[in-house]
């Protein structure tokens, strides 16, 4: 939904740097591809598309070979490299970026739309403040008829759980008072990764991306909190509109994005990064390469920490206490074998379902719980929303309801207190 403002905003082309548009891909469809570059080349202006990148992740697919060359040939402004072995996403668009000569970098999935009006408002941005890194409100494609459905609600800003899972989330109320137009941008404090725009002399001012990360995943996070600690600012642009297919199954695997996460946490969540810990376990024993150039990099830019991030970037999102017994399993006192477990039947729908008893596995996951002695509360896993256990005098089991904001007072129906009974603790809800 664009701000009806966006429509009277004027631009002085010869004032706005350039972009390469780099588009990189595995394996993609003839169709979605080409819709992506066609539509790059058909909604930005001349003046400020410097060219388009294509890079090929070592893709076998015919189509992709002589027929998708002999194709572009005819395209003006759209080149096209060739891995010449499997990089993964992030060492692919590096390597687009190297030979990139457009004053701003703008990444673009491989399966996008751009909406007329897309690019200036992002070239804008950066010529206002080269230290900001903007991205465009995705719109959405649907997946089986390949419609532009667009995007009727408010832009929404990123966010992610302790297991470090993007997720998404309204504009909080704090982050409107910011803003003193409809048509300012939005801080968000991370990105989902697919879609922005950074100059390019502030990419590499940056570090670009963390070269030891593999293949996908994780690499959003990484930049996000390397962007706000590190002096820069991660912004939406209302006015930017790029519709996205979100397939129902990744081209690239995900078989690196837990070793990805890892070196994102050693590198900038500090003494936070045990918060991810203990809701991944196996992440502990994960293989995640060297980081000591990583942490050079943060100290030469002389980086935040990240207790700052989230005091002034993030203060939505609740930090857990994990004091020794205030976290992991619930077991039940009479049957010491069975725990608190919470399988809701559809991941989309976290809340309304009963927690039960179940066998205790110690995986965590869907028997992990944590509890809040300043908010009385117990927390169901890492999600975000978060799930908080509530009951009633009259029911015999406990459902999981939304957890209130921070800010916001706890239901006495979400209330428990924690009382010590012969050395052990024991919950007991307050009503």
């Amino acid at each position: 939904m664009f701000p009806q403002s966006c429509k009277d905003l004027k631009y002085d082309y010869r004032s706005l740097p350039s972009t390469s548009v780099v588009i990189a891909f595995y394996n993609e469809a003839w169709s979605t591809l080409l819709r992506t570059v066609h539509s790059v080349l058909e909604t930005s202006p001349n003046l400020l598309l410097r060219e388009v990148v294509l890079v090929d992740d070592y893709s076998d697919r015919a189509h992709l070979k002589e027929p998708l060359e002999n194709y572009i040939s005819s395209l003006k402004k759209v080149r096209l490299i060739r891995a010449r072995k499997r990089e993964g996403l992030v060492r692919a668009r590096l390597l687009g970026a190297s030979i990139a000569t457009g004053d701003v970098l703008t990444f673009l999935d491989c399966h996008c739309e751009c909406h007329e009006g897309w690019l200036e408002p992002l070239l804008h941005r950066i010529k206002e403040k080269p230290s900001a890194v903007v991205c465009p409100v995705i719109d959405v494609i649907d997946w089986n008829t390949f419609q532009y459905l667009g995007n009727p609600r408010e832009p929404h800003i990123g966010g992610f759980d302790w297991r470090l899972v993007f997720t998404w989330h309204p504009v909080p109320e704090y982050e409107q008072k910011h803003r003193h137009s409809p048509i300012d941008v939005i801080r968000s404090p991370t990105m989902a990764g697919g879609l922005f725009a950074v100059s390019k002399n502030y990419f590499h001012y940056l570090g670009t991306y963390d070269t030891g990360m593999e293949v996908w995943g994780g690499e959003n996070l990484e930049f996000s909190f390397r962007i706000w600690q590190c002096g820069g600012s991660l912004e939406i642009h209302p006015c930017s509109h790029v519709g996205h297919v979100f397939p129902k199954k990744a081209p690239y695997s995900r078989g690196k994005a837990l070793a990805n996460s890892v070196r994102a946490a050693e590198v900038w969540m500090d003494e936070y990064k045990e918060l991810y810990y203990h809701r991944n376990p196996h992440a502990r024993l994960e293989a995640f390469g060297d980081v000591t150039d990583r942490r050079k990099l943060r100290t030469q830019l002389r980086c935040k920490d990240f207790k700052w991030y989230l005091e002034n970037i993030y203060p939505d999102i609740h930090v857990p206490e994990d004091r020794p017994g205030m976290f992991g399993m619930l077991k039940n006192r009479g049957m010491s074998s069975y725990c608190f477990d919470y399988n809701p039947p559809d991941d989309n729908n976290l809340v309304g379902h009963r927690i039960i008893l179940y066998t205790c596995h110690g995986m965590g996951q869907n028997q992990f719980f944590e509890y809040s002695s300043e908010r009385s509360e117990i927390r169901y896993n890492t999600r975000e929303p978060a799930g908080c256990a509530a009951g009633d005098a009259v029911s015999t089991y406990l459902t999981v309801h939304l957890c209130k904001k921070p800010r916001q007072p706890v239901p006495q129906d979400q209330k428990f207190v924690l009382r010590e009974v012969r050395g052990k603790g024991t919950m007991h809800p307050k009503w």
